[in-house]
């Protein structure tokens, strides 16, 4: 299953320009393929780094947690509800981001009960492992995470 960015926006709380998922390019039960295309456009490569543009780490992880996040909401029970982290454990970058590069992440939950859970994300360019990480969440109705 293919998501376009409507539904993208319709499913997380993320914007412009913390959105970091333009599209799900294929989806089944407990695991998701989504892909960033990453453009000299965004705001973050005029400080980093200057003449040697690089994605930072950081975001690379949070892109791959919103794509772990597609997955998770999409579970029926879990409608209308947001996906926060929790923790983000062996995190590792293999390779560079740069501008021009489309960051393929894919997803799998590795264990769930009830509201919260692990996801293992990995995430490639050109074929290529660029970053992986496993991370802890939690499932809740509002800002307000007791709800």
């Amino acid at each position: 299953m293919v998501l376009d960015i409507h539904k993208i926006l319709d499913s997380l709380p993320h914007r412009y320009p913390l959105l970091l998922v333009d599209r799900i390019i294929d989806f089944e039960s407990g695991r998701i393929k989504g892909l960033k295309n990453v453009t000299i456009n965004e705001p973050f490569f005029q400080g980093h780094f200057p003449g040697e543009p690089v994605m930072p780490g950081v975001l690379i992880l949070e892109a791959m947690g919103q794509v772990a996040a597609m997955m998770i909401v999409a579970d029926p029970e879990l409608e209308g509800m947001v996906t926060y982290l929790t923790g983000i454990e062996k995190a590792r970058f293999r390779r560079p981001v740069r501008p021009g590069d489309q960051l393929i992440t894919t997803a799998e939950i590795t264990k769930r009960r009830g509201r919260v859970g692990k996801v293992h994300a990995f995430s490639t360019v050109d074929g290529d492992l660029a970053a992986e990480a496993d991370y802890n969440f939690l499932v809740a109705r509002s800002l307000n995470m007791e709800e």
